[in-house]
C-alpha cells in the first residue's frame, strides 16, 4: 500500500483515511459490527482534515485553535498506531494443519484471532470516543479561502546567483578591506610587526560575519603554510573540533583517533604550527570558554599568523581580541544601494528590470529588512513567488508589521521568517520543519535528506513522477523561497548539499517544538517536555551527562529516532514499537548486538547503518516488509544475509563494493538502485 502523505499540519491524518479504506474494503470482510464505527471514524476525520489544511493558511491562529489543531494531529498518530497494530496481526495468514499438534497450534491461532477481533472492536469504539470528544472542544469548522499553490520546481538560478551575490558581491569589499587592514598594518612597534595578529568579527545573527570572514579567508590562505577554516557552534564537541583542525593543518586523518586527551590533541597542533606562518578562521563562537580551549592550540610565533573569529556575542569578542594583538571589527548593515542590489538581483536581475509601480514599495520593504542581508534574502525569496502587484506587495509590507518600527532587526526578521514559512504549502512546511533534527552547521546532503523524506512518508507519488523526483522538487523549491542555503555543487550546476542558516535553524527549531512535530535532545537552551508524546527523536548529546535524560522519554510512540555521533548508549530497540525511520550512521558504538531485536519494527521504512562497525546483519531482517531504503556503506559487513531477497519493497540498498550478495539479489521487483556495487566480485551471484 503506497504511504499516504505524513505532515507537520495534518499529522497521519491521510494514512489513517487510507487504512480506514482498506479495514472497510473486502479483505476485512470478517470485521462484523464495526464497519459503521469505522464509516463514521472516516466522515468526522475527513472533515478534521479539511479543517486542518485551511487553518494551516492562519498565520498566528487563536489559542484555542492551535489547542484543538494539536489534539487532532495527536489523535491522528495514536489512531495510525494502533490501526497498524491490529493489520500486522490480522495479515498473519492460517498456516495449513498437518497433525495433531499443528491442530492443536492452528486451534490456538483461531482463539488468538477471534480475540485479535473483538480488541479491535473495543480500539474503534475508544477511537470513536476521542474523536467525538476532541470534535465537541471544537465545533467550529470554519471556511477559509486557499492560496497556497505548488508547482513543478526546478532551481531559479537568480536563487543560486543570491547566494553567490551574498558570497562575492553585495557591500562585501570595503569592510573585507578593513578587516584585511586590520590584519596586516604595522602598528609602529617594529618588533611586533610579525606576531600573531587577529580580528574578531561581531553582529547578530544574520547580518554575514560568515560570508565576511570566508571572503577574507579566501584573499588571504594562500599567503600561508597552513589554513584552516572552521565551525564551532553553540553546542561543540571540542575534541572533534580540534582533531579537524589537525587533519586540516598536518594534511593527515585524525577524524577517526579515538585515543588521546583534549589536552595531547592541543600539544600536536601546537608542536606542528609552532615554526609555520598559518591562518586560522574560527567561526560561530557562543562561549568564552570554547574560546579559552581552542585558543591553546595556537601559538604565539614570530612569522605573522592570523586568526579571525566571529560571534554574535560581544564578550566573546572581547574575550578573543584579548588573547592576541587583537581587533574587534562591528559588522554594519547595508547601505540602502546594496540592499537594492541584493533585493532586485534575487526578483528581477538588475534595478533596471524592476517595474516602476513596485520601486516605491519595494524601498518600503526594505527599509524594514534594516540592512540585514538574511532578512533581504528571505523576504525577496517569499516575493518571488508572490504576484507581482502593488497591491500584492503592499499586503506583504503591511503583514510585516506597523509594530516592528520600534523593535530590534532582529524581532524584524524573525517576523519575515514567519511570512516566508506560513506562504508554504502543507507539504513544504513540513520538509523545512524536518530540517530542525540536524545539529547548527550541519552541512545536508540532497540525496540522503530526500530519502528521509521519503521514509517519513512526506512524499505522496503523483502521477508520473517518482517519489525522490518529487522530493528533488520539493528541494529545489526551498531553495528557491532562500529556505535553505546551497553548500556545494556538482560539476553539472547541480546542488548536491546544503545548509541552513543558524537563524533560520532557531525559527523552524520553535516552530517544531510549539507542533510537537520533533524533540531533540542535547540542544543548548532547550528542555525536553514530558507533557506531549514523543513522536520524532533526535539526539545531538555530545557527552555521557546528558544521556541520562533520554532515560524519562517513553519510546514506544516514537516513528523517526536520528542519533547524531556522540551518544555513549543506543537506547534497545524494544523499545520502539512503531519506528518508521532509524537513523545510527557514524555512530561508533554501534555493535551487532543491538540489531538483535530489529524484526519488531515491523513499520521500519528507512534503515541508516552508514559507517558504523557492524559485521552482520541479523537474518530476521527479512520479515520488514515495509523496508523501502537500506543504506550499508562504509561499514563492517562482508556479506548479506540470504534473506534480504525476500523485502518486496525495497527500493534502495546501497552498499560497498566488498559486499557478498546473496543469489536472487536481482529478481528483487521493487529495487530501483543498487548503489556502490562490484559486480565483478560476484556476478554469478547477481545474475541467478
Amino acid at each position: 500500500m503506497e504511504a499516504a502523505l505524513v505532515s507537520a499540519v495534518t499529522g497521519a491524518l491521510k494514512p489513517v483515511l487510507e487504512k480506514l479504506a482498506t479495514l472497510l474494503g473486502d479483505e476485512y470482510k470478517r470485521l462484523k459490527g464495526v464497519h459503521g464505527e469505522i464509516k463514521f471514524l472516516t466522515d468526522e476525520l475527513a472533515a478534521m482534515h479539511a479543517f486542518l489544511v485551511k487553518m494551516s493558511e492562519e498565520e498566528d491562529p487563536d489559542v484555542q485553535d492551535k489547542v484543538w489543531m494539536t489534539a487532532v494531529r495527536e489523535l491522528s498518530y495514536d489512531m495510525e498506531d494502533s490501526i497498524d497494530d491490529f493489520m500486522q496481526g490480522a495479515d498473519q495468514k492460517d498456516a495449513k494443519p498437518d497433525g495433531f499438534i499443528e491442530k492443536i497450534k492452528s486451534s490456538l491461532g483461531k482463539l488468538g484471532k477471534m480475540k485479535t477481533h473483538h480488541r479491535i472492536g473495543k480500539e474503534i469504539q475508544g477511537l470513536k470516543k476521542q474523536i467525538i470528544e476532541v470534535g465537541q472542544r471544537n465545533a467550529r469548522y470554519k471556511n477559509r479561502d486557499d492560496f497556497s499553490s505548488t508547482r513543478n520546481a526546478t532551481v531559479d538560478p537568480r536563487a543560486l546567483a543570491i547566494f553567490e551575490h551574498a558570497s562575492k558581491l553585495i557591500g562585501i569589499d570595503e569592510p573585507k578591506c578593513e578587516i584585511i587592514k586590520m590584519l596586516t598594518q604595522d602598528d609602529g612597534v617594529a618588533s611586533t610587526q610579525h606576531q600573531i595578529k587577529m580580528v574578531s568579527i561581531v553582529g547578530a545573527g544574520g547580518m554575514g560575519k560568515t560570508t565576511l570572514a570566508n571572503q577574507v579567508y579566501q584573499e588571504l590562505k594562500g599567503q600561508f603554510e597552513c589554513h584552516n577554516f572552521l565551525s564551532v557552534s553553540r553546542n561543540p564537541d571540542m575534541m572533534c573540533i580540534l582533531r579537524t583542525i589537525l587533519s586540516e593543518v598536518t594534511g593527515q586523518k585524525y577524524g577517526d583517533t579515538k585515543s588521546g586527551s583534549i589536552q595531547q590533541v592541543i600539544s600536536k597542533i601546537n608542536d606542528f604550527l609552532a615554526d609555520k606562518r598559518y591562518l586560522i578562521v574560527v567561526d560561530d563562537i557562543w562561549k568564552e570558554e570554547s574560546w579559552d580551549v581552542l585558543k591553546c592550540a595556537f601559538p604565539s610565533s614570530n612569522y605573522g599568523s592570523k586568526i579571525i573569529t566571529t560571534t554574535r556575542i560581544s564578550n566573546v569578542a572581547h574575550s578573543c581580541h584579548s588573547s592576541f594583538r587583537g581587533h574587534i571589527y562591528n559588522i554594519k548593515p547595508l547601505n540602502m544601494v546594496h540592499s537594492r542590489q541584493l533585493f532586485y538581483g534575487r526578483l528581477f536581475n538588475s534595478k533596471e528590470n524592476c517595474p516602476a509601480y513596485l520601486e516605491e514599495v519595494s524601498d518600503q520593504i526594505l527599509e524594514k529588512c534594516d540592512g540585514l542581508p538574511l532578512a533581504i534574502i528571505a523576504i525577496s525569496g517569499l516575493l518571488a513567488n508572490t504576484e507581482q502587484t502593488e497591491h500584492h506587495w503592499n499586503q506583504v509590507k503591511a503583514s510585516i508589521g506597523c509594530a516592528l518600527e520600534r523593535n530590534s532587526s532582529v524581532q524584524r526578521m524573525i517576523k519575515i521568517l514567519s511570512l516566508s514559512y506560513f506562504d508554504l504549502p502543507i507539504h513544504l512546511k513540513t520538509c523545512l520543519l524536518y530540517l530542525s533534527i540536524f545539529p547548527e552547521d550541519s552541512v545536508i546532503e540532497k540525496k540522503g535528506l530526500i530519502r528521509r523524506w521519503i521514509g517519513e512518508g512526506f512524499i505522496h507519488k503523483e502521477g508520473r513522477y517518482t517519489t525522490y523526483e518529487l522530493g528533488e522538487k520539493y528541494f529545489n523549491e526551498l531553495i528557491n523561497r532562500s529556505l535553505i542555503q546551497p553548500v556545494e555543487m556538482t560539476r553539472y550546476g547541480n546542488v548536491w548539499s546544503c545548509r541552513v542558516h543558524d537563524t533560520i535553524l532557531d525559527f523552524i527549531i520553535f516552530k517544531s517544538i510549539e507542533e510537537n512535530f520533533v524533540t531533540l535532545v542535547g540542544v543548548p537552551n532547550l528542555t525536553v517536555g514530558t507533557q506531549n508524546k514523543v513522536r520524532r527523536l533526535a539526539i545531538q548529546v555530545k557527552d555521557r551527562e546528558d544521556y541520562f535524560v533520554l532515560s524519562g522519554i517513553v519510546l514506544s510512540h516514537v516513528r523517526s529516532f536520528s542519533l547524531f555521533p556522540g551518544l555513549v548508549e543506543i537506547p534497545s530497540l524494544n523499545e520502539f514499537k512503531h519506528l518508521r525511520v532509524l537513523v545510527l550512521r557514524d555512530c561508533s558504538q554501534m555493535e551487532n548486538h543491538h540489531l538483535v531485536n530489529i524484526v519488531g519494527l515491523f513499520q521500519l521504512r528507512y534503515l541508516d547503518l552508514r559507517e558504523t562497525d557492524i559485521s552482520e546483519l541479523p537474518e530476521q531482517i527479512g520479515h520488514l516488509q515495509c523496508l523501502e531504503i537500506l543504506d550499508l556503506r562504509w561499514c563492517g559487513l562482508h556479506e548479506l544475509p540470504a534473506s534480504i531477497v525476500n523485502l518486496e519493497r525495497l527500493v534502495n540498498l546501497m552498499v560497498c563494493s566488498k559486499v557478498k550478495f546473496p543469489a536472487g539479489i536481482l529478481k528483487m521487483q521493487s529495487l530501483e538502485r543498487l548503489g556502490e556495487v562490484g559486480v565483478f566480485k560476484e556476478p554469478l551471484n547477481l545474475l541467478q
